[in-house]
Parts: C-alpha cells; structure tokens; sequence
C-alpha cells in the first residue's frame, strides 16, 4: 500500500498541473505554486496547439514513447471533458528532389515508432492540400489539434475537485532540504512537503539550483515568431503542413497550421531570446541575456550555427523572407497574406559541451524530481509524464 505523501508542485503549466490532477487523485496531498497570475502562462500557452504523432523522435527515447502515448491519452481526456479538438491528420513534405531520401527515413522512424503514415506522390498530396507544393509527402494519420490553455485549466479544476491546494502569484524564493523532505519559501510563508516536483520550464535549472542540484544542462530561451494568414487566404491551408526537417536541429522549421479556432497559424522561426520571458526584441533582461550568452555552452552551439543563426534572425525582422519561406509549402501565399500573431519562447537545455538536449531530461535526488528539458512535444505527452513521474516516485497505487 502506498503512503499518501505531500507534494509541492512549482510551475504551473501543462506538466505541473497534469501531475497534480494526477498526484492529487490518486490520494496524495497537493500544492501547486505558479508565480504567474494565471495557469499555462508561458510555453503552454504560446504553442501551436498541435497534439503530435511522434514521426520525429529515436524510438525508445522518452519522447518517442509518451508522445506515442500521449497522441491517445490527450485525445481522450479532450473528449471525456468536453474540450474541443480535431485529429485531422498532416502532410511533411519535401519540396526537392534531394530532400525524399530524409523523407523516405522519416517514415522508416514513423514506422518504428508505430506511427500511422503513409507515403505520398505529389498528387495524391494535392488530395489533401490542392495548394501545397512538394515531390513527395507523409501523411501522418493521427495528428491534431486543440487548444492546450483550455486542456490546462480543466487539470487545474479537477486538480482542485480532489483537494489540491492551487497557489498563483506565489513565486518561490528559497528551497530547503530538510530531513524528512524540502521546504520551499515564498513572500507570503512557506510550504513544507514531502517530495519537490520542479515544472518550472524556463526556470527550472534555476529551481534546481536553488534546491542545491548542479543542473545537467542550462536553459536556454529560443523565440519563435508567429504569423498567421489573412481570414481570406485561410482556405489555401486545409490542415497542418510542415517541411522535412533537419535532423541537425530540434526545431521542425517554419510550418503552416489550421488552428482548433480555423485561423492558420505560420511559423515559428527560432532566435535567441534576449530573456527568459523575451516575447520580443524589446523585452530584454540583460542579466539573464548575458548569461546566457557567455555560458560555454551557448558559445560552442553558437560557432557551429553562425549560418543558420544568421538567417533566422534576419527572417525575424523581414517579413518578405518569412513569406517566402511558406511559399516554399505553399506558393499562393505572399508578403501581403500574413499578418504578425504573437510568440512564444521555448526553454531549450543545452549541456556545457554545447549539445542540444534531445530528449525529455528528468533529474532526481533526495526527495526531488526535476523535470530540466520539456519542449514539444510535451504538451502531447503531458499526461504519460505526469504518469511516468508519478510512478517514479512511488506515487501510484
């Protein structure tokens, strides 16, 4: 039999409140402390909405797997509470003929990760998308859309219908391993638990540090910026359409998506934020921007990007390049068809070798779970990670 513990949850977002609607019903005492004023405030609530497939990721990682499983479990719990979504399914498409051969392993990795796809021709990709340009496509059968805000909110309100206490605009201050467990400080008192589970996305290395870990990676804040297509070209993108990626990168490139609302959304690109709440090139930090700047990491990432980074941040200020950029997808759509939509920054953890974390980075100790690198497809997978968390520590039933 397990014995109910008390956890304290910080960060609010998508993660943390999957594992305290998780936690919390499975009996244990819950609190969740978010320094924001609302749920899902920062990289949940700034995404594309997507509920992935998992065509992308090394089988056998931790993203190839929850995503798989997440790709089912979040279309369950969206139909079981009502929540609006659409698998609608989505097109790859490689535009050259020297991009089917990535294509081609793209649907061997699919393959391996049981993923429903399909190859097509370029006509048979005209079926789904008449206005899409390409040689080649993958049809990805199971992917969808939704709304993660909404999704957010509904865990926050059952999180509470089993008694979990949710704590906004409590912002931790100072984190102390006591004996038995952590207290974890904040300007109106403290809370003492069992078990710390640190969520706190782009602030979760400096949670970690702040719990007297040594952090495996560092985050580091990318921007990606957003457009979406005028409501009268809205009708050239029937669905989401995305380029073959690099497999050099973790971003999958500029892509078209029909959001759950029916806007279409057009991007993101990727350029270093100056902050860890950067939504622009205004909203600078400068200790954190030079932190981040002189971590021997980002320097050694940087050199071997010196290329891409420039482009990306030339397309960030020229909405002519960003345009041509989709019209590579879809060529009917020129400068004059976009309008900006906002942004969102993602925490990315880079090692101080430089490598780019690949996978979904969990780091434990004592009366501790750290979750230190979450980006997409987490969203999809954020019930399996609250499950795999839960399980880890013993939680379960």
């Amino acid at each position: 039999m397990v014995a109910f513990k008390h956890l304290v949850i910080i960060g609010g977002g998508i993660i943390g409140l999957a594992v305290a609607e998780r936690a919390s019903r499975l009996g244990h005492q819950v609190t969740v402390m978010e320094k924001e004023t609302s749920w899902a405030a920062h990289q949940t609530g700034h995404n594309s909405g997507v509920i992935h497939a998992g065509p992308y990721y090394k089988p056998g990682s931790l993203k190839a797997t929850m995503c798989t499983a997440g790709n089912g479990s979040m279309s369950r719990f969206a139909a079981e509470n009502d929540l609006p979504f659409d698998i609608c399914g989505k097109l790859i498409v490689a535009v050259r003929p020297e991009e089917v051969s990535r294509l081609h392993s793209l649907h061997e990795r699919a393959i391996q990760n049981k993923v429903p796809v399909q190859l097509l021709t370029a006509s048979q990709a005209a079926e789904y998308e008449p206005e899409v340009a390409c040689v080649a496509a993958l049809r990805v059968e199971t992917t969808g859309i939704i709304d993660y805000g909404a999704v957010s909110r509904r865990l926050a309100e059952l999180a509470v219908e089993t008694g979990a206490e949710m704590l906004l605009s409590t912002q931790a201050t100072r984190i102390s391993v006591t004996g038995s467990g952590v207290r974890v400080e904040h300007a109106s008192g403290s809370v003492s638990a069992d078990l710390l589970i640190n969520c706190a996305g782009l602030y979760s290395d400096r949670i970690a540090r702040m719990a007297g870990l040594v952090p495996e990676a560092r985050i580091i804040p990318f921007r990606g910026e957003y457009f979406e297509l005028r409501p009268e070209k809205r009708r050239l993108v029937r669905g989401l359409i995305y380029p073959v990626p690099d497999p050099a990168l973790p971003f999958l490139g500029v892509h078209l998506t029909r959001m759950i609302d029916g806007t279409v959304h057009a991007g993101p690109n990727a350029v270093t934020a100056l902050g860890r709440e950067g939504y622009s090139w205004t909203a600078i930090n400068p200790k954190e921007a030079l932190g981040d700047v002189f971590y021997p990491g980002f320097l050694r990432m940087a050199s071997r990007n010196i290329p891409l980074g420039a482009t990306e941040v030339a397309r960030s200020f020229s909405r002519r390049m960003f345009a041509n950029s989709l019209a590579r997808l879809v060529p009917a759509i020129g400068r004059n068809d976009i309008l900006a939509a906002g942004s969102g920054v993602r925490a990315q953890a880079i090692t101080r070798q430089g490598a780019l974390v690949d996978d979904f980075l969990i780091q434990r100790a004592n009366n501790q779970i750290h979750v230190l690198n979450a980006p997409s497809p987490a969203a999809t997978s954020a019930l399996e990670i609250a499950r795999h968390i839960t399980a880890d520590a013993g939680l379960d039933a």
